[in-house]
């Protein structure tokens, strides 16, 4: 009798032929997961759902003081607190998605060590997750600029493409964070100091203007500079946009990153099991 539709027949070498499909036929796990994590994170808390408003909110505070008033840097003729919002936003997409989704192999040790399934449908979940906080400040970030009266034009059409953008760089880091935190269980620390440093020396409290011209496009090597200026660009009339070779330079680091995660994570997934 042969196998229905639904049933994966487990054979030498199908795992290679049949990969990307078996990942479509798995997409059930993906949103099971996304949202286990999405209840136990918010379950049983003591701020809860709260801490989500709070912590951008906050952020923007700290940033708009230090770097805004103190600092005095340019804001490209948008509030300041706007500024850091709108860059605020993208970084904590990407940031939440890999912290989170470098330690998802490891927590779900028990699956992955048991059953058989296409072990990318963890870490990608966790972009998932990440989007329920991204849409929540984006709320905020909505509500700010209407205290502020501005109001964004024809170009926030465009938005949808830096979000991909941020979403196609954070899925190639975090595939290869995970699979290196399976062989290697201290990187979980290289990952928190890689976020923390990663935060400033990304533009999201500041403008590139700030950076001198020669060493913009060095800077722009971080995919996160033609992605926060994007953001700006799309969200504010009076936002200069990014210049369209940062714009490149973010498409093309992201997805060489994303090929060299894919790589690496097909490479290794095989031993994930043995490992873990």
């Amino acid at each position: 009798m042969s196998a229905g539709p639904d049933i994966i027949v487990i054979e030498a070498g199908r795992t290679e032929r049949h990969y990307w499909l078996d990942v479509w036929r798995y997409r059930e796990l993906f949103y099971m997961l996304a949202w286990r994590e999405i209840l136990v994170r918010y379950k049983q808390t003591v701020v809860g759902i709260a801490w989500v408003v709070m912590r951008p909110l906050l952020t923007m505070v700290v940033f708009s003081l230090v770097f805004g008033k103190f600092a005095q840097l340019p804001a490209q003729g948008m509030p300041y607190p706007l500024l850091v919002l709108s860059g605020l936003l993208p970084w904590q997409l990407f940031s939440t998605a890999v912290t989170e989704g470098s330690m998802s192999l490891v927590s779900n040790a028990n699956m992955v060590s048991k059953i058989y399934f296409p072990r990318i449908v963890v870490p990608a979940s966790s972009i998932a997750v990440s989007g329920v906080e991204f849409l929540v400040s984006a709320f905020i970030l909505a509500g700010a600029m209407l205290l502020y009266g501005v109001a964004p034009g024809w170009k926030v059409l465009f938005l949808p493409v830096f979000l991909l953008l941020t979403c196609a760089f954070a899925l190639g880091v975090t595939i290869l964070f995970s699979a290196l935190n399976v062989r290697y269980r201290d990187f979980r620390y290289v990952v928190g100091f890689v976020m923390q440093i990663g935060l400033f020396v990304s533009p999201v409290a500041f403008s590139i203007s700030i950076v001198p011209a020669e060493w913009q496009t060095i800077y722009a090597l971080n995919p996160m500079v033609g992605i926060i200026e994007g953001f700006r660009w799309c969200l504010s009339e009076s936002s200069a946009g990014p210049q369209s070779s940062f714009i490149f330079l973010s498409a093309l680091v992201s997805c060489v990153l994303l090929a060299v995660g894919l790589r690496y994570f097909r490479a290794t997934e095989r031993t994930f099991a043995d490992v873990i």
